[in-house]
């Protein structure tokens, strides 16, 4: 790094960066405006290796892999590797990284970024563990507030934020590129693909959506994403003989994941309303079905349902009851005349809903920085 006369950015995130889409499109974006980009995230012992990147990666491997330790010394492991590395700006992801990195800005005399991808201290992790959560609510009190440029998901989010700190926060959304062709299946007798892809843990709706397929006939459920409670869901899957329609592809990477959502019949968004970050949730992966041109079913939580209710690209349901969660998924795979609206609409929608339109903010945020 350094040896151009580009402004060089360091770009931090507690991921492994093989599937993590938002931070690697936020990396090209930076690249393609003329940053010199070096992202920083971790190793896991059973990691993907990062490819086909136009900048430059960096992984530590840790003796922990979660819990306060984990946090604290890849906290201290980044902080010490900003603190003898060359970088005119930092860009911080989510919380997590924020110790190092706010430290870091401080004592070199640096401009930190914050790109928060959630309500970090209100998710279901934290709710019930209210000392753990008080923890993480003082740094975020200390810090917040003493960030200039910001950026979140979400009009909810940003919002909650810039009361609360009095820092303003744009919005860049978690879209994907402009898809230039998608595999579409032809054969409308085949096997129904109903795709869940994201994290697999707590409050995703995923155990009433493999309850759901009790009741739904000629299709299969596939859960493409890793997380807290997989194990626990493979276990459920097999108490509830129910392995024949259910399909566990674990991680996949990004372009593993750009062949498989095409494919699919229907695309799961069925977070459930635990705390306020689920509740203004607005996943990349609703816009990835939507960019794979797949009608979605969604829980109806404000972000998501505004997308939904705008676009009319598919169904929202009230409740995850599994049969009444096996009914509506039935209805959005079978009901011709709504599937006809929706797929003509998905088209629009997939014009208009791209990462080359949303990429124009961090044009906006970062090209402040460029001739500083």
């Amino acid at each position: 790094m350094g040896k151009s006369n580009h402004k060089i950015i360091i770009v931090s995130v507690t991921s492994d960066l093989v599937s993590d889409n938002r931070v690697h499109k936020v990396c090209n974006t930076l690249h393609n405006m003329g940053f010199e980009v070096l992202l920083v995230g971790r190793k896991f012992p059973k990691s993907l290796p990062v490819k086909n990147r136009e900048y430059e990666v960096k992984r530590f491997s840790l003796l922990f892999h979660k819990g306060p330790q984990f946090y604290a010394t890849y906290n201290l492991r980044l902080f010490l590797f900003l603190l003898f590395s060359k970088f005119d700006l930092l860009l911080a992801n989510d919380l997590d990284t924020m110790p190092a990195n706010f430290l870091a800005s401080k004592i070199k005399n640096k401009a930190l970024v914050y790109d928060s991808h959630e309500y970090y201290t209100e998710v279901p992790e934290l709710i019930d563990r209210p000392k753990v959560k008080k923890v993480w609510e003082w740094m975020e009190s200390k810090m917040l507030p003493n960030i200039k440029t910001a950026f979140t998901v979400c009009n909810s989010i940003a919002e909650i934020y810039s009361e609360k700190y009095g820092t303003p926060f744009k919005v860049v959304r978690n879209i994907p590129l402009s898809s230039k062709n998608s595999f579409k299946k032809n054969n409308e007798n085949a096997e129904k693909i109903i795709l869940y892809q994201g994290a697999v843990n707590i409050g995703r709706g995923l155990k009433q959506a493999i309850l759901a397929m009790k009741f739904i006939e000629n299709a299969k459920l596939i859960i493409a994403g890793d997380g807290d409670i997989k194990a626990d869901l493979v276990n459920f899957t097999l108490n509830e003989n129910l392995q024949n329609k259910i399909e566990f592809t674990g991680r996949l990477s990004i372009d593993e994941l750009t062949k498989l959502t095409p494919q699919a019949d229907l695309g799961l968004s069925i977070e459930e309303d635990l705390g306020l970050n689920y509740k203004f949730a607005l996943p990349n992966k609703l816009f990835d079905y939507i960019q794979a041109q797949v009608p979605v079913l969604i829980t109806n939580l404000p972000e998501m349902a505004a997308i939904v209710n705008k676009y009319k690209i598919g169904e929202i349901t009230d409740s995850l009851e599994p049969r009444h969660l096996s009914e509506k998924i039935t209805d959005a795979l079978h009901n011709i005349e709504k599937r006809n609206l929706w797929n003509a609409n998905l088209v629009a929608a997939a014009k208009e809903l791209t990462w080359e339109n949303e990429e124009k903010v961090i044009h906006e945020i970062f090209s402040v920085f460029k001739n500083t």
